[in-house]
């Protein structure tokens, strides 16, 4: 499986996995690969995450996140927010998880101003992340999920909370 990069400045890396008879090994990233350059680690966060559970659409004015989904499967969304971007409006939606075959696992940079959003596919996911600043609740802003601004649809019986139904936007510049 191939991720059509179609957002500037988002990265996807390949993982390679290692399996026998015991399991796996995989190697999630370097700090010296081109896809972790020009970020500093700040913060690893894990979240669980149920069926059906929509996080969305949430962006940062400074910080960069590299998300990597450990266990289960989850449908990600970016889209690009930013006016000056090259590829102004423009989004992807992929798979990141087990569905997507242990070959074909990656990691994705979201670099700042990129709305994300993830929606759990199976019964339950775990997401790794990296961020390149420490939580700041000044540099999270928040679209509602549902929002007509964004092309996009989660679907029915969605799981939400409530600050993913309400805009957000923090003081910092967005670009």
């Amino acid at each position: 499986m191939q991720i059509e990069i179609t957002i500037h400045d988002v990265e996807v890396k390949q993982q390679r996995t290692f399996p026998d008879n015991r399991g796996f090994f995989r190697e999630v990233f370097r700090s010296d690969e081109p896809i972790f350059q020009n970020g500093n680690f700040a913060q690893w966060s894990h979240s669980k995450m149920t069926k059906n559970v929509v996080k969305a659409w949430h962006f940062h004015h400074r910080q960069t996140d590299w998300w990597y989904l450990a266990l289960g499967t989850a449908q990600v969304v970016l889209y690009d927010n930013r006016s000056s971007s090259p590829t102004y409006q423009k989004k992807m939606d992929f798979l990141l998880g087990e569905e997507s075959h242990l070959e074909d696992s990656c990691v994705v940079r979201i670099p700042p101003g990129v709305l994300h959003g993830i929606k759990v596919l199976s019964e339950e996911a775990h997401l790794f992340y990296v961020t390149s600043e420490s939580y700041d609740p000044q540099d999270e802003g928040r679209i509602p999920y549902n929002s007509l601004e964004i092309p996009h649809d989660w679907g029915e019986g969605v799981i939400t909370v409530e600050r993913d139904r309400v805009p957000h936007t923090p003081p910092y510049d967005r670009e």
